[in-house]
């Protein structure tokens, strides 16, 4: 029950009861109405700038988990690039200096991705920091592209190293007899007196003299493409194409070990010393063509002998004697 109000009235000296009007309490009603709502939107106000809403804490951790990952992500871009850059530069500075071929142009590793722009899209949109989801995408995009291209070179290193081996396999680099002691060779590649002509003929291989039956050696891989037998000239005689421009000759053989068309690899048996075609003793008489040109055989020894044995041959080679065939 409300309290009744009342005043002292001094012209009739009482207590008077104190009327409220209608409009009076309207208005009181009014501003209390007012000042509630006032104060509600002023502790509104006041909550929302100093704390946060459950579903702003939710998006503000997931937006720092989000910036966590992508500084870890970033971070093993960074590191696989360089990581490709060690393998770049092994792959210019040692592997094709090795092979002898050029290192891929810098120009071309590091040359971007052509065409519009590929994250006008991530641009366009109001995604919360699309600038680094645009620089991410970048190095991504960045790196995918120097994979592919050293993905390339690696096979092109691969197919030269295959290409080398066959090639070295291909190059004569042992004597086609034993000679330990070097003392089989009998006349060398140049000028020599002919053993029936008497006179000074260039004489286009090297002389070895070995017992008949002495076992005879391809001096690399390649295709047994000749096999011929004459009573003058070569006398029994074998020519292998090695490829890569190497063809070798084998000449005055007492027998065969292969057939025409066999593959052979270096060191492998091909035959035997004799005494055939135009000879004057048991030898083997051995030829060395590079690119269809004789070739001075004394130089494709280097994987029989050492320095110093290399140079005894090479004189033993440069004597000025007779030949002991064609």
């Amino acid at each position: 029950m409300a309290r009744i109000k009342y005043y002292y009235d001094t012209e009739t000296c009482k207590y008077e009861r104190i009327k409220t009007s209608t409009g009076d309490l309207i208005l009181n009603t009014l501003g209390i109405v007012c000042l509630t709502v006032a104060m509600a939107v002023g502790l509104l106000i006041l909550y929302g700038t100093y704390f946060e809403s459950p579903k702003e804490l939710m998006l503000k951790n997931e937006v720092k988990e989000m910036e966590f990952y992508y500084e870890n992500l970033s971070a093993e871009v960074e590191k696989l690039h360089k990581q490709l850059s060690n393998i770049e530069y092994r792959d210019d500075n040692i592997y094709r200096v090795v092979l002898g071929a050029e290192p891929i142009d810098k120009s071309i590793r590091e040359a971007g991705v052509g065409g519009l722009d590929r994250y006008e899209d991530i641009k366009n949109k109001s995604i919360l920091h699309a600038d680094l989801i645009t620089k991410l995408s970048e190095s991504v995009d960045n790196l995918r592209r120097k994979i592919y291209i050293e993905s390339k070179s690696q096979d092109d290193v691969v197919n030269l190293a295959e290409s080398k081996e066959k090639l070295f396999a291909a190059i004569p680099a042992i004597q086609p007899v034993a000679n330990k002691q070097l003392i089989a060779l009998a006349s060398g590649y140049g000028l020599r007196i002919h053993p029936i002509y008497k006179v000074k003929k260039m004489h286009t291989g090297i002389d070895f003299a070995a017992a008949i039956g002495t076992p005879i050696y391809a001096t690399a891989d390649g295709v047994i493409d000749k096999l011929n037998v004459s009573f003058s000239g070569y006398g029994k005689m074998i020519e292998i194409d090695h490829g890569f421009g190497y063809r070798t000759r084998y000449a005055h053989m007492h027998g065969f070990a292969v057939r025409q068309g066999q593959k052979i690899k270096r060191g492998d048996l091909i035959g035997y010393v004799g005494d055939t075609g135009l000879s004057t003793a048991p030898h083997l008489h051995y030829e060395v063509f590079v690119n269809g040109v004789h070739a001075n055989p004394v130089h494709y020894f280097f994987n029989d002998l050492n320095p110093a044995e290399y140079e005894k041959i090479i004189e033993l080679a440069s004597i000025e004697n007779q030949s002991l065939g064609m």
